[in-house]
């Protein structure tokens, strides 16, 4: 009773705290702030846990991972962007992009909030903590793609105001170029890792559950080649050197191949890989 309550509680809190959170970056970027700068940590570390507090308790008094529906799906997606650029923040220990990145949690919250629904009655398989830990890396190597597309775009919006002297908000606010790829690079990274740990735990689980599971599965396919992609792009930065304004158009094109795939694969391609 005490967990359902929580849960309603946060459901109803969440959408405003990150909304408190956007403004705060907000002000951190566009405004002077620096007593509210140095108050985004520790407000994020704080959502952070609330947030993945609010997802146990759902699991816990669902008996099931948060997959069930597009709107946990949204609930888990918005935790996921949050946990990714706290971690990238952590690493180069830059604040000004968080606006631009948080903003993105803020909508897949609300949207989640007004919409979601407690299902109780799902398939067998969709209460497998294996399968939660599966999506979960999942969305968190998706999002690491994503945030380097995010970063790879302020990269572009920065290079084009210095190459046209115009040194507006932009320039002042933003790390330099070289920061921001940097840090794209190390969102790619993070991308990378979690997505190899959620192949990897489908490749060996999924087969157990699934009779009509296919290695040509047009999920399983898409993203294999989108870790591929991945790979000889991180490869190439290492071994060849790549840097600059063209590793940064490659993260955007690799972003797009990412959506397109995706979407292609789920709109028009039927899948045993499909849990909502």
């Amino acid at each position: 009773m005490v967990t359902r309550l929580l849960i309603d509680i946060l459901v109803i809190a969440l959408p405003f705290l990150y909304a408190g959170l956007v403004a705060a970056y907000g002000i951190a970027f566009f405004g002077k702030g620096g007593a509210v700068k140095r108050l985004t940590r520790p407000y994020i570390a704080l959502l952070l846990v609330l947030h993945i507090v609010y997802l146990g308790m759902r699991t816990i008094a669902f008996d099931h991972p948060p997959i069930t529906s597009v709107f946990e799906i949204m609930t888990l997606l918005a935790a996921a962007m949050t946990m990714a650029y706290l971690y990238i923040e952590f690493r180069t220990n830059i604040r000004n992009t968080g606006f631009f990145i948080l903003i993105l949690s803020l909508v897949f919250q609300t949207v989640s909030s007004l919409f979601i629904k407690d299902l109780t009655v799902i398939p067998e398989y969709l209460h497998s903590k294996v399968l939660g830990f599966h999506v979960s890396a999942a969305l968190l190597g998706y999002t690491g793609i994503s945030l380097a597309a995010v970063y790879g775009l302020l990269y572009l919006m920065l290079y084009h105001e210095i190459k046209s002297s115009r040194f507006g908000v932009i320039y002042s606010r933003l790390p330099d170029l070289e920061t921001l790829e940097s840090m794209s690079h190390r969102a790619e990274v993070f991308g990378f890792v979690t997505l190899s740990v959620a192949m990897m735990i489908g490749l060996f689980w999924l087969p157990r559950v699934f009779r009509e599971f296919s290695y040509f599965d047009p999920k399983l396919v898409g993203t294999f080649a989108v870790w591929v992609l991945y790979a000889i792009g991180l490869t190439a930065k290492r071994t060849l050197g790549w840097q600059g304004r063209k590793t940064m158009i490659l993260s955007l094109v690799g972003f797009a191949f990412v959506f397109l795939s995706m979407t292609v694969t789920n709109i028009y391609l039927s899948s045993f890989h499909t849990f909502h």
